[in-house]
């Protein structure tokens, strides 16, 4: 093709897009809008059967943990009826569909409340721990994997694949009493188990349900600090497991930009190594990154149960837990529907996330 703006006429200009080009780019995001729609659709509703079979097939019997085993015949058979549980399988779901939807997912018999109302209490509590240990671990865990693909087969190389096997391998219930031993017991270092001390215990003006973002709110230093003490320690632990994931995936995504033809041609240009690095090849990991993150947030928010136990966290790993033990089945599917919503709709931000910083998706 003749360049024509070599002569200042303009006339090599890519010429608009045409109405029909427009209505047909418009109609492809319409159609990826609407696939992505029905997957999630289609997602929630398998989440939902899922969790409808689990209360089915569970040994327990949800009318004797309401009336008790010393009830009559009669009022177990009332409440039987009540609960809907004499109706067939295909309309028990749909009733149960209908209600969690409308965020009705029964009543707890381990506390008496909505469940609803205990999980918008305890899951602020799992929420700030899981987005601390993100925190760690993608602060550490990136340019970790990064200086670990750049100088493969180093010392750093070597000290990052040793930090992901150990962080893989290592069991987090161990490590987490061994590190209330040392730095709590041992050396004094940070706060015990819980979310508070006893004399900062229900101080903080409740607003966000995490405390260190609502001592920060009321300006209350003290009771930031005595927080930042008592969560420390699990999200460092939780941030090493998110680090051991993060920087592997950091270090495979490296490796392979960088053994890339354009990293070489970048190189022969004079660029610096450093230039070469961040500029280039982190930058195109940057998109397959964010799903790794994502991926990475949402397991430490389901899988933080141990880590709840251990150091005492009123968070939702502990409340499924207990709950699960005393046979409440309404609080138990209740929390598994919340994680497993917030899995989705990670998935769901990393894929937006993905389109928006990927240019070929565009």
């Amino acid at each position: 093709m003749i360049d024509a703006n070599k002569d200042g006429s303009g006339q090599g200009q890519t010429p608009p897009a045409s109405a029909s080009d427009r209505r047909a780019g418009r109609n492809r995001r319409l159609r990826g809008i609407a696939g992505t729609l029905l997957s999630l659709a289609l997602t929630l509703l398998g989440l939902l059967l899922v969790t409808f079979i689990i209360g089915r097939v569970m040994p327990i019997d949800p009318v004797l943990k309401v009336v008790g085993d010393r009830a009559t015949q009669a009022q177990y058979d009332a409440v039987y009826q009540a609960m809907g549980l004499d109706q067939p399988l295909v309309v028990q779901f749909f009733r149960y569909l209908t209600e969690v939807v409308t965020g009705d997912f029964g009543r707890s018999i381990s506390t008496g409340q909505p469940v609803i109302e205990d999980i918008k209490r305890v899951f602020p509590a799992t929420l700030e721990l899981a987005s601390l240990g993100t925190l760690i671990g993608v602060s550490i865990g990136v340019p970790l994997g990064v200086i670990a693909a750049a100088r493969r087969g180093g010392i750093i190389d070597q000290i990052a694949r040793v930090v992901a096997l150990v962080g893989y391998s290592m069991p987090i219930f161990w490590l987490g009493l061994m590190g209330l031993l040392l730095f709590y017991g041992i050396l004094g270092w940070v706060g015990g188990p819980g979310r508070q001390g006893i004399i900062y215990d229900g101080m903080v003006p409740h607003v966000t349900g995490m405390i260190l973002v609502d001592s920060l709110i009321a300006g209350d230093w003290a009771a930031f600090q005595d927080a930042f003490s008592h969560i420390i320690l699990p999200a460092s632990l939780l941030g090493y497991f998110s680090l051991a994931y993060i920087s592997r995936m950091t270090r495979s995504f490296m490796l392979e930009q960088l053994s890339a033809e354009y990293i070489t041609t970048a190189r022969v240009k004079g660029l610096s190594e450093r230039a070469v690095i961040w500029r280039h090849a982190f930058r195109n990991i940057s998109i397959p990154l964010v799903t790794v993150i994502a991926l990475s947030f949402g397991s430490l928010l389901e899988g933080s149960v141990l880590t709840e136990i251990i150091f005492s966290w009123p968070g939702l790993g502990q409340y499924i837990t207990k709950t699960l033990l005393a046979g409440d089945m309404n609080a138990v599917l209740g929390g598994t529907v919340v994680v497993g919503v917030c899995f989705i709709g990670l998935n769901l931000l990393s894929d937006l996330l993905y389109r928006v910083l990927d240019p070929r998706s565009k």
